[in-house]
């Protein structure tokens, strides 16, 4: 069987990519949070905060969150 290259076929290019996926989505809610909380989308305040606050935590603390989980051990 050929290395290809793909992220299917290495599981460390599988992850980073994951992790890059959810600190992405996590940007994108902290956009979405502030587009609510400056009144740019017709949502209730409160879905506001909690995208915002969700995002904060997607993007800053999950990465580093699932690079411990998936961390070879010594």
């Amino acid at each position: 069987m050929t290395d290809d290259g793909s992220p299917r076929s290495d599981p460390a290019k599988l992850r980073y990519f994951t992790i890059q996926a959810v600190r992405l989505a996590g940007v994108v809610m902290v956009l979405l949070g502030m587009l609510v909380l400056n009144g740019k989308l017709a949502w209730p305040a409160p879905v506001g905060y909690f995208l915002l606050l969700n995002g904060l935590f997607d993007a800053l603390f999950v990465p580093t969150l699932l690079a411990r989980r998936w961390k070879t051990p010594k």
